[in-house]
């Protein structure tokens, strides 16, 4: 027996490290116990250190949200203390699809939705394009003075774009004039208001745009290009069989954000024209603020602003499946 204990066996299996360092009569550790205990204290710490922004979101955005929804349901209007109100019921949204303000504030919107679209994804692509792949000079410094349209003040912007606009003395009236023709009225004349507000977006937009679609051409791999020259392929025909197809997730979230920043349009609306000519330029943002500071018809903001947040979000879930289902 002592010498068995002295000597062990050479032909026994050693211990393993673990095995080595456990006490004698101490169990081991259950694998799934141990991976349960990880994550617990990892959503612990997780929920933490997220709690603080959670808290922000919660106090500034989910509860303003919820107040608003009440608020829909009810005939308060800002000059009231808030609580003092009558509950109508759905009234407020019946009486949206009867108003032939609020409707015709629907179709500019979607208008101007489409033309957003229509003219800047297309444009940016085109841009971001020809800015990356020649590799001029100074492509870099073309992408700086892009971006900087967007991050302007709008009311630096508008100032600027109203005197380009003006009637009479304005570049645009004194192009037409000097070739003989008669000025248009960009935003007097009730067919060109809403055209020359979407050309004023989709210039202070663009290079937002083309950064964003620059950022996605980055990720498509060198190879497939030289692979396609191989096969004989021109600058066409890499376009439309490599490029596109492979831009596709940053054209679909450039869709979207173009959707989702149009429909909120306001500071254009409401700098530029107040809406007019005759409501030709009078979107859904617009139409809340009127309602709820010109009108004192806060339940009926409350309840376009309700709305408008369920096509926002109609929307942004349509552009999501059909992402999935590309992918």
């Amino acid at each position: 027996m002592v010498s068995a204990t002295l000597h062990p066996d050479p032909q026994a299996p050693a211990p393993r490290d673990d095995q080595a360092r456990r006490p004698q009569g101490a169990r081991a550790p259950r694998p799934g116990r141990t991976l349960t205990h990880r994550r617990k204290v990892e959503h612990f710490w997780s929920g933490l250190f997220l709690s603080p922004t959670l808290l922000i979101i919660g106090v500034f955005t989910v509860v303003p949200l919820l107040i608003t929804v009440v608020i829909s349901f009810t005939d308060w209007s800002v000059f009231r203390p808030l609580g003092d109100w009558e509950y109508v019921g759905l009234r407020n949204y019946e009486s949206l699809l009867a108003n032939t303000t609020r409707m015709q504030a629907i179709w500019n919107t979607i208008a101007y939705v489409v033309l957003s679209v229509v003219f800047t994804v297309p444009l940016a692509a085109l841009v971001a394009m020809l800015l990356y792949f020649p590799k001029l000079r100074g492509a870099g410094v073309v992408r700086v003075a892009l971006f900087a349209t967007y991050v302007i003040p709008t009311i630096a912007v508008v100032i600027v774009w109203g005197n380009l606009y003006a009637p009479g003395y304005g570049p645009f009236s004194a192009a037409f004039t000097a070739v003989g023709l008669p000025a248009p009225g960009w935003l007097s004349d009730p067919k060109l208001a809403l055209i020359s507000v979407v050309v004023f977006n989709v210039w202070q937009m663009l290079g937002y745009y083309v950064i964003l679609l620059t950022a996605g051409l980055t990720q498509i791999p060198e190879e497939l290009y030289e692979a396609a020259k191989i096969d004989g392929a021109g600058i066409l025909r890499q376009t439309w069989s490599v490029t596109i197809p492979l831009l596709k997730p940053t054209l679909l979230f450039v869709v979207l954000m173009t959707i989702v920043n149009s429909i909120q349009v306001f500071d254009p609306i409401y700098l530029l024209t107040r809406g007019g000519p005759a409501n030709a330029t009078n979107v859904l943002s617009y139409e809340i603020q009127r309602a709820a500071f010109e009108y004192n018809k806060a339940g009926d903001a409350a309840a376009l602003s309700v709305s408008l947040l369920m096509i926002v979000v109609l929307v942004g879930a349509v552009v999501v499946i059909v992402t999935r289902r590309k992918k």
